[in-house]
This record gives C-alpha cells, sequence and structure tokens, in this order.
C-alpha cells in the first residue's frame, strides 16, 4: 500500500509550518507500507499540485496535515464542506469569500478514514487528540474537501483525510495564552494514526 502524507508550508506571517516538519521525520515505510511525502503551498493550486501527485503515484491513501492555531491537541478532521470563505489571504495574496471549491460537487465530504480509531490509537500513545466536526474554510478545508471529489471522480476507492495539528512551542512564545505540542509528540501522533489506517486496511 502507498500512502501520501502532505503537508503546508508557512503561512501568514508565521517562518515555519510543524505539518511540513512532520515530513522531514516520517520514516520511509510504516508496518512495511510505503510512505511518500510531499510539501503543499498555501494557496488555491494547491489542489491541482497534490492532483498530479495522485496521477503520478497513484496513493491507496492520502492524508493531508494542516496546523490550526490555538488547537491544543491533534484533531482529526470528519468532514471538508464545499466553501472557500477566507478570513486572510493565502500566500499567493487570495482572499476568496463564499465561493465553493467544486461547482459541481456536493455540499460536504466525510473523510473515508477510519476517524475513531486514528484518534484511539493516537490517544493510546497519551497523546492529546479529538476528533474534529470543522476544518474551517481555508486551504486546510480546501484539500480535505478537493481531495476527496477528486479520489470520487476516479472511481478507484482511494481513501483521504485530514489531520490538523497545533502550534509548535518556538512558535506559541511569540502570541498571547497560545497552545502547543511539541514536534515529536506531533510525529508520534501521526505515525500513530497512519499505522490506525493500515491495520484498517489490512482487517478489511
Amino acid at each position: 500500500m502507498k500512502i501520501l502524507v502532505t503537508g503546508f508550508e508557512p503561512f501568514h506571517k508565521e517562518i515555519i509550518n510543524p505539518s511540513s516538519m512532520i515530513l522531514t521525520k516520517l520514516p520511509s515505510t510504516i508496518k512495511k507500507h510505503e510512505i511518500i511525502c510531499c510539501t503543499l503551498p498555501v494557496e488555491l493550486s494547491c489542489l491541482n499540485m497534490i492532483k498530479d501527485h495522485i496521477n503520478k503515484i497513484e496513493p491507496d491513501v492520502v492524508l493531508s496535515l494542516g496546523q490550526a492555531a490555538g488547537r491544543s491537541a491533534i484533531s482529526v478532521e470528519r468532514i471538508g464542506i464545499n466553501l472557500d470563505d477566507f478570513s486572510i489571504e493565502d500566500n499567493k495574496g487570495n482572499k476568496i469569500e463564499d465561493t465553493k471549491i467544486m461547482i459541481d460537487g456536493p455540499d460536504a465530504y466525510f473523510s473515508n478514514l477510519p476517524v475513531k480509531k486514528m484518534v484511539e490509537f493516537i490517544r493510546n500513545k497519551g497523546i492529546p487528540v479529538y476528533v474534529s466536526n470543522s476544518a474551517g474554510t481555508y486551504i486546510c478545508n480546501h484539500i480535505l474537501y478537493g481531495v476527496r471529489h477528486i479520489l470520487k471522480q476516479k472511481g478507484k476507492q482511494q481513501k483521504s483525510g485530514f489531520i490538523h495539528v497545533p502550534m509548535l512551542p518556538e512558535q506559541a512564545i511569540h502570541h498571547s495564552n497560545m497552545p502547543s505540542m511539541s514536534l515529536e509528540m506531533m510525529v508520534e501522533g501521526v505515525i500513530a494514526a497512519i499505522e490506525a489506517i493500515i491495520s484498517e486496511e489490512e482487517s478489511v
């Protein structure tokens, strides 16, 4: 099985993004399954870039990661909605409001990854985690929804989902009362999530 894991470059005044830093710490295989990593730009073109990777790699699973400032735990997203409504500009200066991601798409897509099993595996590592029912309306939701739509159109039963991680301590010190999590704990959590995905696929 091939698992494509994506993260994002820094955005909105930040000089680092934990989601892309996690990628540098992931092993090339987990339980003998191939892990392929890709860092995406924080802009609308990210969907075209990940589509190219999907067409080239033909992964069985796409797991996307992103930063959620203000969250104190890893959050496994359950649903992506068909809406771009940016509160800040993306890295190309786009500030999209009240716009559908896919004109011909449904209002929402649920992740078809084992969300609660991923939470269970992460929690068993002693890491704060929960199921989130909102990925927002910025680029993270754009990817969560967009990838599900791309894979649905391909019709190959490929699976995808999204995980948000908190800020790193070195980011949080520049903000007031901002929760954070160490990179090591985030990496351990993401590996646990991938192990849950593999476990679910192998049981099927």
